[in-house]
């Protein structure tokens, strides 16, 4: 399935794309716009990146603790290191798998998407941006004469951005 995302600049113009694309045929179960007033981000489906991240740093948190924590405990069994004094012999190897732990949940958050949540990316976000700055996203889905036919006639309205995307998943 092809998407077409075509960001203008306000209400009138993305009702003038829809009108004219109703006009040169284009199929309208085909053709959403998202803005105030319409369909918003999350109704479309639009994934909000920081949820993203945030489920995969908890599903990757799942595995990479215990695997610190046996970790940890496998560096202080091997090195011999008594770092901790006050701890003991089995203490040391206890705090060597909880310093572990925490070497995984760091792991889960800076390669599990974390830094995605807090510096952003994708391009969900940028257009759930444009959004909440009041602007209108046409969005035109179908085969790729399809979308090419819609690229034609919402380029004439003179967008802000104009993005094609495949996604090779849905047929």
């Amino acid at each position: 399935m092809n998407y077409l995302v075509t960001v203008l600049f306000d209400r009138i113009q993305a009702e003038a794309a829809y009108t004219e694309l109703e006009k040169q045929g284009v199929a309208m179960d085909k053709v959403t716009i998202l803005g105030k007033g319409y369909q918003s981000a999350d109704e479309f489906g639009l994934i909000d990146p920081n949820d993203m991240a945030i489920r995969q740093s908890k599903s990757m948190a799942i595995w990479l603790i215990p695997f610190g924590f046996l970790g940890g405990i496998a560096f202080s069994l091997s090195t011999g290191l008594h770092t901790f004094a006050w701890a003991g012999e089995a203490g040391n190897h206890i705090v060597g798998g909880l310093l572990g732990s925490i070497g995984g949940a760091m792991g889960s958050i800076f390669v599990g998407g974390g830094t995605g949540a807090m510096l952003g990316s994708g391009d969900a976000l940028p257009y759930r941006n444009r959004l909440n700055a009041g602007k209108y996203i046409v969005v035109v889905k179908g085969s790729a004469l399809v979308v090419q036919k819609a690229t034609k006639i919402l380029r004439g309205f003179n967008p802000e951005n104009i993005q094609n995307y495949t996604n090779p998943d849905e047929i």
